[in-house]
């Protein structure tokens, strides 16, 4: 996964994939806290593997994937 603490915040850069998996969504680059916030309130998304394995953004990729 070359590039992949670039997608990640200063503190979690270093972290194996296994902990990446199980930061807080607010550990990815670009996602604030309130957003972190809402996705949890919304989807109850509290980690990146909670919004990796999301079926609702999974659904989405999909068709995004077909419709291309």
């Amino acid at each position: 996964m070359a590039g992949i603490a670039s997608k990640f915040d200063k503190a979690y850069e270093t972290l194996p994939i296994e902990e990446l998996a199980q930061a807080p969504v607010a550990a990815l680059e670009g996602v604030s806290e309130s957003d972190a916030e809402h996705l949890a309130a919304a989807f109850n998304i509290k980690t990146v593997a909670d919004l990796g394995t999301n079926k609702f953004f999974l659904w989405a990729q999909a068709v995004a994937k077909l419709a291309e």
